[in-house]
């Protein structure tokens, strides 16, 4: 009979011990609802961490070592669950506020043509600016999660988010002139 490795008895230890402040910890993160219980997701981490305990290297900070692989989880369930800009007509609707951002009116008379220079501006910016102009205006994260996420302190995301839509406004600025 094989004898239960090191890192297995190591999160056994720590499952058994710790499991409700788990479960509280998964609970201040996400709102139980249907698809998100705070005991699947521990559960499922469990699962994935007791399967592959004896290929890691040893653990020695059990307590991290879950804890990141939970909010890891989190974040994946978080991600899964926010729609993917991929609805043509939330799309649409993101791309006309955000042209509305760059030149301040609402009368939403944008043509397609200017609307493809905009789409086509915004991936060519460098990886920073799009990134934060992606997160924010279209997927509809806050400053305080993609800070949280990223480490990146939320003053400088206000800034790139800033600083691309200067770029943005002077490169399109003329564009709209010549379309209309």
């Amino acid at each position: 009979m094989n004898q239960e490795s090191e890192n297995n008895k190591k999160l056994n230890e720590f499952f058994g011990k710790e499991y409700q402040s788990l479960k509280g910890y998964v609970n201040s993160r996400i709102k139980n609802s249907i698809n998100r219980d705070a005991e699947d997701i521990i559960q499922e981490v469990a699962l994935k961490l007791f399967s592959g305990a004896d290929g890691y290297s040893p653990i020695n900070n059990v307590a991290g070592f879950v804890y990141f692989s939970i909010k890891n989880k989190i974040i994946d369930i978080m991600r899964s669950n926010k729609q993917v800009v991929s609805d043509e007509n939330q799309s649409e609707a993101k791309l006309i506020e955000f042209t509305e951002i760059l030149y301040g009116t609402s009368d939403n008379s944008y043509s397609e043509k200017l609307k493809d220079e905009l789409k086509t501006c915004i991936m060519n910016l460098k990886p920073d600016y799009r990134d934060i102009i992606i997160a924010v205006d279209f997927e509809g994260y806050t400053y305080k999660e993609i800070a949280y996420e990223t480490g990146i302190p939320e003053g400088t995301l206000m800034s790139r988010r800033h600083r691309a839509i200067s770029l943005l406004y002077k490169k399109l600025e003329h564009k709209k002139e010549n379309i209309n």
